[in-house]
């Protein structure tokens, strides 16, 4: 069991590593169906590398520690209430943090006509369309499913872009409800917040010596159980980041589809660059926007690669030259 731990957060940080996107050569000539293939296929088996996480921290919080075995069903339900709560009102929370306003009126009739378009292509019902009062383009969707979802662009993407380049932002957030972003994105939620929670209780015991005599018995077992509590969280939160990062790849070769223009949101993206910062950007919604809203600039450098682990996004650069591809 020991080896297979050691064995399964190797393979776990592997993964990690690799989903630096400054490390993985784009394809040139992939078709937007492969690339969408690709990027389904590793969010999927990079949520299969969390669960191995779950299950070694169970077990060594139940044979380390008396009475263990109650701590996953109590992390479970604290990780689902909160999810839950998330999954339902979320969409509420972050269009009134936003200050977005439902795009009514002549101003906005072309707005509603591509969505409508985009929609009808992507066979799921027209989406509630919002507008946010900011000069700084950018855009985001949300919403638990098709049925209730809304897409919210701002003033200065309505503004600064062409008719393509609109198309294509709309159609790249169309692609997140589509794909059922919202949905998937709380599942690994649900697995990050497991392996926080039981982490977190776990050091507690640790601290507060509340475990049997059964660690001291094997040094390597108490090592391994160490390491687990310290640096469980954080793989879990680099894996979980690297999912968003495919998932962003992934809403872009299906808007390309959508279009069957990549080039559109091609040179939409190349505008995002050097953005200015949103007016209301913060850390808990800059995930939805299709870019970084903090107006945080790409600079090439090695600890900018280091830090992409750590980002939502991947470099503009990085999908710009994918779509460009297509």
């Amino acid at each position: 069991m020991t080896k297979l731990a050691f064995f399964a957060y190797i393979c776990i940080l592997g993964i990690a590593i690799k989903e630096n996107e400054n490390f993985i050569a784009v394809v040139f000539m992939a078709s937007f169906w492969d690339i969408q293939r690709k990027n389904k296929l590793y969010s999927y088996a990079l949520v299969g590398a969390m669960i191995p996480i779950v299950i070694v921290l169970v077990w060594f919080a139940g044979y380390i520690f008396d009475g263990g075995s109650w701590i996953f069903p109590f992390a479970i339900a604290l990780s689902l209430i909160y999810s839950i709560g998330g999954y339902y009102y979320g969409d509420k929370i972050v269009l009134s943090a936003s200050g977005a306003k439902l795009a009514e009126g002549k101003d906005f009739t072309y707005l509603n006509n591509v969505c409508e378009g985009l929609s009808l292509a992507a066979g799921i019902p027209t989406p509630k369309l919002y507008v946010m009062n900011d000069s700084s383009p950018n855009a985001f969707a949300t919403g638990r499913d098709p049925k209730h979802a809304s897409i919210a662009v701002t003033t200065g993407l309505m503004q600064k872009m062409n008719r393509s380049e609109i198309e294509g932002v709309i159609a790249h957030e169309m692609s997140h409800i589509k794909n059922f972003d919202i949905k998937f994105m709380t599942a690994v939620v649900v697995l990050v917040g497991l392996i926080s929670i039981i982490a977190e209780m776990m050091g507690r015991m640790f601290w507060f010596g509340r475990g049997n005599d059964r660690g001291g018995k094997n040094g390597l077992l108490l090592i391994i159980g160490i390491f687990l509590v310290i640096f469980g969280p954080l793989m879990a939160q680099l894996v979980r980041l690297a999912i968003s990062r495919k998932r962003e790849f992934l809403a872009d070769a299906s808007a390309a589809q959508l279009t069957r223009n990549p080039g559109g949101l091609a040179s939409a993206l190349e505008k995002l660059k050097g953005s200015p910062a949103l007016k209301k950007a913060n850390d808990a919604t800059a995930p939805l926007f299709i870019s970084d809203p903090s107006g945080a600039g790409e600079k090439k450098s090695f600890f900018t690669s280091v830090s992409h682990l750590f980002s939502t996004h991947p470099p503009l650069d990085a999908r710009i030259k994918a779509l460009k591809g297509m």
